[in-house]
Parts: structure tokens; sequence; C-alpha cells
């Protein structure tokens, strides 16, 4: 009786323990079961108390309104995350795994040399996916690449393991540490392609990291925003055009039918979808608005979820961030200068507003974050960019246009300086009668080409006051002494009573 006793309260601590745990582990509501040695897809669908999502309010969405098991939204930029899912469940990644893959081939590959389809590379089972190259077929490995992201080719991907490391194993093992070098903690591959395997597994995060450092490299980011391409005529096999899965995410000339409804995004860049019965469908996406550019990855969700669920993701993340230039961010708090000297009729009290104008050479250049960090960034902006002066003061007469120093941003990607023009959004006039400035002066001075300073009524003033000043006192002076002398020196004045013969 003990024993059972004993049985029974272990048995429903055990029950307990995984009610509890399970939120926290981000168990799945339905998820591919095992069958026959094999996995069946099981397709999600949302909780019955989800409330409708509103696509005229994207900034409103939950994780009850996505299909997806897992699901992660990164600003590209910084790998800021925006929303998740589920984010660090560990999940089967499909052929989302072929975006390390072709990265790999572009960074360690020629993209010129010929490379030739091995009879191991092109034995595939039934209803794998392939580009349909036969064994010993020739194929320059530019065209190799594009093919396998396009088709999803297991082939292909093959081929580019055994070009790079001579074995899949070996690409394998490159595809791990470069996946550890993107800083993925809970990733590892066993194959080139996302065949499913045990210990062929990854997370949302960790995929929305190397789809982050695939996005960019420029050929790369050509390559996954390719949905059709024409694969040349080779020594087996005459040209051809393949046509991806996301053809209907990418393609704005997909129409509408009775029966197919096309998934277009206009703002959709890329990058790769994935299925198999254990991985269920997949999707990384790439989409770039306004300057803003996100990374979205939905693993096990369904056919039609991927696209609805990515587009979800995407519109919340455009509703968070916004993109500004340097001089898009100074117009929110431009600079303002206390003139001096200015007419007393000018309205705006001698205020005056410089105005940012990109130097020639400047390149464009966008700083992303959320509208609080813009405006934060706004109102500080001495710490964002560097304002230098090159007048020497603000004395009016100032004509708009009129230079008065640069702005100087630094990029957080360590590209060269953006440089702005300070300039003068108007024209102040000078007050009347105010004196000269010193340069005003040596200007007049040296614009004036007679050897003798022109005159006028100030100059002739400015010479007479100290000729004034020192004879003034000297004729004063001789005034009193010649009173004296004329005293001292007077006639003896004649007797009047006296008389001389």
């Amino acid at each position: 009786m003990r024993k059972i006793k004993r049985f029974a309260s272990g048995f429903l601590a055990a029950v307990l323990l995984c009610v509890f745990l399970c939120p926290f582990f981000g168990m799945p509501e339905a998820m591919a079961e095992e069958e026959n040695g094999g996995y069946r897809f099981i397709a999600p669908s949302l909780p019955s108390d989800a409330d409708p999502y509103d696509p005229e309010k994207p900034e409103e969405l939950s994780p009850d309104q996505l299909y997806a098991k897992s699901a992660i939204l990164i600003e590209a930029s910084t790998g800021e995350v925006i929303f998740e899912k589920n984010a660090d469940q560990i999940m089967f990644p499909a052929s989302t795994t072929k975006i390390m893959t072709v990265l790999l081939g572009i960074m360690m590959g020629d993209l010129n040399q010929e490379v030739v389809a091995s009879e191991w590379a092109v034995d595939l089972d039934e209803g794998d996916s392939k580009i349909g190259l036969e064994a010993g077929e020739t194929i320059i490995f530019r065209d190799l690449l594009y093919a396998t992201m396009v088709k999803s080719g297991n082939d292909g991907a093959r081929i580019i393991a055994e070009t790079i490391s001579g074995s899949e194993d070996g690409f394998a093992e490159l595809m791990n540490q470069a996946a550890a070098m993107y800083g993925c903690t809970n990733t590892h591959f066993v194959n080139a392609s996302g065949l499913t395997d045990p210990q062929h597994y990854t997370t949302a995060r960790d995929m929305a990291m190397i789809a982050r450092a695939a996005m960019q490299n420029d050929t790369f980011r050509s390559i996954a925003g390719t949905y059709s391409y024409s694969l040349p005529r080779s020594n087996l096999s005459r040209p051809t055009v393949l046509t991806g899965v996301n053809s209907s995410w990418l393609n704005p000339n997909q129409e509408e039918t009775e029966n197919y409804t096309s998934t277009f995004y206009p703002y959709a860049t890329g990058i790769k979808t994935g299925f198999t019965q254990a991985a269920g469908y997949c999707y990384v996406g790439s989409a770039e608005r306004d300057g803003v550019e996100l990374i979205s990855v939905v693993f096990y969700t369904t056919n039609g979820g991927r696209w609805s669920d990515s587009k979800k993701l995407m519109e919340y993340g455009f509703t968070q961030f916004v993109s500004v230039t340097p001089q898009e961010l100074y117009n929110q708090n431009p600079v303002i200068l206390e003139t001096t000297g200015f007419s007393l009729e000018d309205t705006n009290v001698g205020r005056l507003q410089l105005n940012a104008v990109p130097q020639a050479s400047t390149r464009t250049v966008h700083i992303v974050g959320t509208k609080t960090e813009m405006e934060n960034m706004a109102r500080n902006l001495r710490q964002t960019v560097v304002i230098e002066y090159s007048r020497d003061s603000f004395a009016a007469p100032i004509e708009q246009g009129e230079l008065f120093g640069t702005m100087t941003y630094y990029p957080a990607d360590g590209g060269s300086p953006v440089v702005y023009d300070l300039v003068a959004s108007r024209s102040i006039a000078r007050r009347e009668n105010t004196p000269l400035t010193l340069e005003e002066i040596e200007a007049e001075v040296r614009a004036d080409k007679s050897l003798l300073p022109p005159l006028s009524v100030e100059l002739v003033l400015f010479l007479l006051v100290p000729v004034v000043a020192i004879a003034l006192p000297i004729v004063l002076f001789r005034l009193l002494f010649r009173k004296k002398t004329k005293r001292k020196h007077s006639r003896i004045p004649k007797p009047r009573n006296r008389y001389f013969r």
C-alpha cells in the first residue's frame, strides 16, 4: 500500500512539474508526430481565445495571432529584437539551412569556377527538392548558388559542400564554426541541405542572427531577392528557367486567380523558405521600408501562415521603428543663433535658423531606431553630430545661404563621415548708423585705390577733434598771457598840475 501511495504521489508531482514547466520551455500545442520512424506534419491553428488580428492596427500584434510555433523579428542594422514568440525553442530548420550553406559558398568559393556534380550529390530520395542536375554535369559556381537558393535544391547544397570542404561532414563542421562566430548558442548542423536529423537543429533567434549576417553580404542579398533564375545550357542540359516557392511573396507580377491568391508583399527583399514533415512550413524573410530593414523568422507554421505570419511581423516592426537621415534629425531641432547689430525693423529680433545642406560628396545614410530614441537623439543633437562654426561673429548683415559652418555625422558602421553645410535660412539687414567693424574698415581700405582716404564728415571730425583739443588750450593760454603783459607795461599817466617849459 505504501509503495502504491509513493508511486501515486510521485506521478502526481511529475504531472504538476510538467504543467508548470511547459510554458517556460514554450512547448507547442501541435507539432509533428513521429510515425513509423518518420514524422507527420500536423498543421498548427490559432488558439480559440486569440483576439482577431486587425490589419488596420498592426501595432497590436500578439503572439497568439501567429500560426508559427516559434518566431522572431529583429531590426537588421543593429540586431535588436522587436518581437518574439518561443524564440529560443529548439526547432528543425528544414531548407532555411541553405542560408548558411550558400553564404559559406559565397565567402569561401570561387564564383567563376566550373564545378562538376558528383553521383553522391544527385543521389536524392524521392520527394527531395532538387535543381535537377545529373552526375557529371558541369555548372558555374555562381549559377549553382543561385539555383540552390531559388529551387531549394538539395543536390546543389551537396555540391557546394563538396566544393568547399570535400565532404558534407567537413562542411557541417564549418557551418557550426560559422554559427558560433555569429553568436548562435542553440544551433547544430549535420548536413548542408536541412534534411531532418535529431542532431540538426536551431532556434528562431539563432537563425535570425545567421540571416542578418548573410544579408550584410551584397552577393547574398542579390541571390536572396531572386525568385526566378535562368540557368544556362550545360554539357548535359538545355537552358532552363527556375522559379522559387517564394515567388508569390517577391514577384509583383503574380496575378490573383480564382484558385490562387497572391501573397506578394511590396516591401519584401528575400530570403528563404523551408518545409519538411518534421519542421513544418518555415520562412526566413527580410523587408525594407523607408530605410528600416527587418528580418523575420517563422518556424513550424502552415503553408499560408508562413506568408501571413511574416507580413504581420513586418507590419508590426514598421510601426515600431523609424529611419531618418542626419539632415532630417537635425531639422527636428535646428540650430538657432542670436545675431547682433540687426536692424530694428527685423521681425524675428535677430534670431537666425541655420539650414543643413548636404555637401556634394556626401553619401546618404540613415539612422534607425524607435520613435522615442529618435526624439531623444534630436533633443540631444550635439551628442550625435559635431558642429563647427567658420564665421568669427554672428553680426549683421547676413545674406541668405551664407555659410556659417559644418555639421558632421560619424556613422555607427564606421563608414566615412557625412558632412553638411550650415547656411543662413534668411537675410538679416544691418542696423542703421552702426559703427563699422575693424574687418569692414580694412575691407574698405583695401577696396579704395586712392592713396588718400576718402573724405567724409566723420573723417573730417575725426581729424579736427584732436587738433582743436590741442590748439584751443594753447590759444586760450596765449590770450591770458598777453593781457597780463599789457597791464605790466602800461604808460605812466601825465601829471595834471605840472607844467614844463
